[in-house]
This record gives C-alpha cells, sequence and structure tokens, in this order.
C-alpha cells in the first residue's frame, strides 16, 4: 500500500523511510536559496534537515526561490507535498530512503516583488543559489563577468524590476540598506573555481551598469564566501518516481536520488551568523582552493572524460561506462598520469587515494547516473573542468595527449551521430553552434578550436592543436574504442 507524500501522511512514510524528527511548525525561514533542484535538495537541504533533527537552528529553513518558468512546475509539485522531499541514498551496498522538510515554501517568477521583499525581510540572513556552472552571465574563456548579456542589459536598464538572480539580490540588498537592516550573506553552491568571488564579480559588475556607488558597497559590505560542494546526483525521471512508489511506498511528484557520499568545505565568512553545520560533517577552511580545485579537475573533470567516448557508444548509465575496460582504463591513465600531477597538495589528503574514491563512485550501479546528464552544458563544463588541466600541463611543457583527446572526443560527440550512427541528443545552450562548428572541423580541426569564448589561449597552442588534430582524426578513421587503446597503447599520435 502506498501514501502520498504529505505532512499527513509521514506516519505512514516512516515505516519504510526516516522522516523528520522537528515539527514543521516549528521551523523559521532563515535562508533564501535559489535554484531547489536535484542537487539542492540532496546536498545543502540535507545537512539543514540532520541540523534540524538534532533540535539545532530552527530559524535556519530554507525559502525556496526560482526565476525561470520551470520552476513554477517545480513549486506546483511540492507544494502539493507540503515542500516534503524524499531523498534516496544508493551506495553499493545500502539502499535507505529519508523524507526529509527544511524547506517552508517557494516563490517564483513572476512573483519578483515578492521575492525581494523575502530578501529584505531581517529574518533572511543568508541568500544561497544552485543555477548551474553557466548561470554566472561569465565569459568562459575568460573568467570574466560579461555585461553584454541581454539579461544583464535588460536587469542594467530596469533595476527596480530585475528578472535574474543577481538583479533580484541587488534588489534586495538595496532595500536592506535603504531600511537600516544589515545586508544578508551570499552564499554560492555551484560547481565554479572561486565560486564565491565568482559571485561577488558578477553581483558587483551587474550593479555598476545602473549604480557603481552601490557596487562599491556591496564590495565593501557583502560577504560571498567560498565553497566547494559534492555529491552525485541524478536528474529524476519515470525510473525514480516508480522505484520510490514501489521500494518505499511513497508517491513523491519529485524524489531526489543520490549517492550515500556527501561533501562541503566552506569559508566561514557568515557576518549575521550561521546554522552549526560543522555539527552535522561541513568542515569550514580558512581556504577552500585546494579542496575545490582537487574536486574540479579529478571528480568533474573526470566525469567529463568519461561522458563523450560513453555517449559515442551509446552507453546510457556511468556505471556501465565504468564496466567498459577501455573506458575505465582512460579515465585511470587520464588522471594519474595529466591531471593529478597538475593538482596542488591539499591538506590531509592524499590525491591517489581521492582518484581511487571518485571512480569507486563512477561505478555504483545502483544510483543510475546517466551519461547524458554528464554530456550536457559542455560548453561550460569544458573550460572549468578540463580546459585548465590542459592550459597547466601547457605551461608546464608537459605533454597532453590524454586531455587533447578528452576535447577531441566533444568534437566528435558534437556531429550529432554515435560510432553506430545513433542520433546523439544535445543538452547545451550553444548545441546549434557547436554542432556547426564540429561539422565544419571536418575539413580544418582548428575550425573547432577557434571558438574562442570556450578555448581561450589554449585554442591556440600549435601543440594543442596538434595532438588535437591527431585524437580527431583517430576517431574519424578507427571510432572511439580503437582511439581510447591507442591512447592506452602510447600509439595515439606522435
Amino acid at each position: 500500500m502506498t501514501c502520498k507524500l504529505s505532512l499527513a501522511t509521514l506516519e505512514q512514510a516512516a515505516q519504510t523511510a526516516a522522516v523528520p524528527a522537528y515539527a514543521r511548525e516549528r521551523l523559521k525561514a532563515g535562508i533564501l536559496h535559489f535554484g531547489v533542484g536535484n542537487f539542492h535538495r540532496a546536498h545543502q537541504a540535507i545537512y539543514l534537515h540532520e541540523l534540524f533533527n538534532r533540535g539545532k537552528d530552527l530559524d535556519w529553513a530554507i525559502l525556496g526561490a526560482g526565476v525561470m518558468a520551470s520552476d513554477q512546475k517545480m513549486k506546483e509539485k511540492l507544494a502539493a507535498q507540503d515542500f516534503l522531499t524524499t531523498v534516496v541514498e544508493q551506495d553499493n551496498n545500502v539502499s535507505k530512503a529519508t523524507v526529509t522538510g527544511p524547506m517552508v515554501g517557494i516563490l517564483t517568477a513572476p512573483d519578483f516583488d515578492q521575492i525581494i521583499a523575502a530578501m529584505a525581510d531581517p529574518a533572511i540572513r543568508i541568500v544561497s543559489m544552485t543555477i548551474t556552472e553557466g548561470g554566472y552571465f561569465i565569459d568562459p574563456a575568460t573568467g570574466h563577468f560579461d555585461p553584454t548579456h541581454p539579461a544583464i542589459v535588460a536587469d542594467s536598464q530596469n533595476p527596480a524590476s530585475p528578472k535574474t538572480v543577481f538583479g533580484l539580490i541587488i534588489a534586495g540588498l538595496k532595500a536592506r540598506r535603504d531600511a537600516g537592516i544589515a545586508p544578508f550573506t551570499v552564499m554560492c553552491c555551484d560547481n565554479i573555481p572561486g565560486n564565491g568571488e565568482v559571485t561577488e564579480a558578477t553581483v558587483t559588475g551587474l550593479a555598476k551598469l545602473s549604480d557603481p556607488d552601490f557596487a562599491h558597497w556591496i564590495h565593501e559590505n557583502v560577504a560571498f564566501p567560498n565553497s566547494m560542494v559534492d555529491r552525485i546526483t541524478p536528474a529524476t525521471g519515470d525510473r525514480e518516481v516508480t522505484m520510490t512508489r514501489e521500494v518505499y511506498g511513497i508517491e513523491d511528484n519529485w524524489p531526489v536520488f543520490c549517492e550515500e557520499f556527501k561533501q562541503w568545505v566552506m569559508e566561514d565568512k557568515f557576518p549575521l551568523g550561521r546554522p552549526a553545520l560543522e555539527e552535522v560533517g561541513v568542515t569550514f577552511v580558512p581556504d577552500v582552493a585546494p579542496y575545490e580545485l582537487m574536486k574540479l579537475r579529478i571528480l568533474n573533470g573526470g566525469h567529463a572524460a568519461i561522458a563523450y567516448p560513453a555517449a559515442l557508444m551509446d552507453i546510457h548509465f556511468v556505471h556501465e561506462a565504468m564496466e567498459n575496460p577501455l573506458i575505465r582504463a582512460f579515465l585511470a591513465k587520464l588522471t594519474h598520469d595529466e591531471i593529478i600531477p597538475v593538482v596542488p597538495p591539499v591538506p590531509n589528503t592524499s590525491l591517489q587515494d581521492y582518484a581511487a574514491l571518485i571512480e569507486s563512485r563512477f561505478s555504483n550501479p545502483k544510483i543510475g547516473d546517466t551519461i547524458p546528464r554528464l554530456a550536457q552544458d559542455g560548453s561550460n563544463r569544458q573550460p572549468k573542468f578540463i580546459l585548465p588541466s590542459t592550459a597547466d600541463r601547457l605551461a608546464k611543457g608537459l605533454d597532453i595527449k590524454g586531455l587533447a583527446l578528452v576535447s577531441a572526443l566533444w568534437c566528435r560527440y558534437f556531429e550529432g551521430k554515435s560510432d553506430s550512427r545513433q542520433d546523439i541528443v544535445f543538452n547545451d545552450a550553444s548545441a546549434e553552434r557547436l554542432q556547426a562548428t564540429a561539422l565544419a572541423s571536418r575539413t580544418d580541426p582548428n575550425i573547432f578550436l577557434g571558438l574562442s569564448d570556450i578555448f581561450g589561449k589554449v585554442g591556440e597552442s600549435q601543440f594543442f592543436r596538434k595532438r588535437f588534430a591527431e585524437a580527431l582524426a583517430s576517431l574519424r578513421e578507427v571510432g572511439t574504442a580503437q582511439t581510447l587503446q591507442r591512447y592506452l597503447d602510447g600509439t595515439l599520435g606522435g
């Protein structure tokens, strides 16, 4: 017998899942969070849920917010179940469900004035976000704020009626300043190097376009802590909804599946206070950068490395890619030979052990993570996860056969057909441009590397161009599997 998830059915849900030990009516919102998708509900929300279960900091509940039209659908689905979420942790040896309840509501477009008013409330002391790597209006090649983006231009011309996350944050901060209320902390939870600094650059960059003095005030008065977040969380589909109903007897409109592992490393910069997250496993450090770089290069870079060969070989699930001996060996050689040597030391951490942990996490057959999810949004992910390692090795005069092969695989992927001639479905804002350029590169590989907003200076390197052309020629001549074998054998390129 199943139950429709709600506060009224928690007693029944408790027969198969852990349920909140705290009374929801005791919660008060202290955090407004933009982007209440799967990762947020499997990560930040879980840490707060565990803290609330200890009876601590119940005035730090989450008020969700969204600016996209699609966020309204999320709001409707979660509101129908009292903003509860079933989080299913899937490890090799453990599967367990937890009904979480740290979210007390969601505000969405077109109610932008309501979102601003919520941020002006003194009770809101942190505004956080998971809006994906591509949501920060940053030129991927330079890493600098792009003031010419149409959404930014629109907000700069209408600062009193913003539509972007950053325009809303500026309006919320201005309302607080005008009312004599101390500014909230802005906490980024996306996979971006120096994510707090990037967020500040976007917020102040947008503010400067209409009010330079206020931009300076933000720089002087608002905290933007850097953080590193980690938990593999696939998208929710019919599979996850069905498993939640059939295995746990819970009908959840939008359950979240994730791995058991989670990590959060953060700078302790919260002028108005924060929840006692260190009590539930969050690590506070003076400098997040070493942890962040390790994760972005090894885990996120590893995801990017296996996504495209797997897609070209018609592999759907990540664990199935890791079961393929060529892909598994490719990831291991690339990681140990090319990526780890340019990752700086991390306090009290073995990079080799971390790489072994990542390999184990990728191999988890229960989580159901998919290759299409890893392959999406490469125009934002390649410049953050792969090309920095390439640039570091080029600067040191080191070879980049494997990293160039990753870029060549990405180019070959955007030709739109797998090795068996199956159609590839893209999920990238730049897909049309990428495919046109990938197809044009059949006559000249450098055409693809001419995407300067993605490849930047790396694309101008003659040595990188040589390695890229060698790898791409091999992929077109003998296919993905044989090209991977050539890389493993040391016979790829000159």
